[in-house]
């Protein structure tokens, strides 16, 4: 059923906002080759990724997708890319496909899910 969701989520991204489908396509190779066991389901409009507990989620809006970290406060920045001022939560915004490598995004996804691990 999940993989149903998805799909669905995908095609509904690419009818409306055709240009983010590459980006949100890439965060997911990304998040679910980041560990053995990891999940995934649609929830709040995005794709959430577990590994035990979630981790990330990748959203897709108007004008660009973020990635965003439930969690993200506690993560270290070393590339000062994360985003936001909440109590707990970090995100990243994605404008274009180049900005996930530009950006480091899968050393992002790699700590947000070592943490969750913990």
């Amino acid at each position: 059923m999940t993989d149903d969701r998805i799909r669905a989520l995908l095609r509904e991204i690419e009818l409306h906002r055709g240009d983010q489908v590459a980006i949100i396509t890439r965060l997911r190779e990304i998040a679910l080759a980041s560990g053995p066991a990891i999940t995934e389901e649609v929830k709040y409009g995005g794709i959430l990724f577990s590994s035990g507990d979630s981790f990330c989620g990748a959203f897709s809006y108007a004008e660009h997708v973020t990635l965003e970290f439930s969690r993200g406060a506690a993560l270290p920045d070393p590339h000062a890319v994360l985003e936001g001022s909440g109590k707990l939560r970090r995100h990243i915004r994605l404008l274009r496909p180049a900005d996930i490598d530009a950006k480091h995004v899968a050393q992002y996804i790699e700590m947000a899910r070592q943490a969750a691990d913990r």
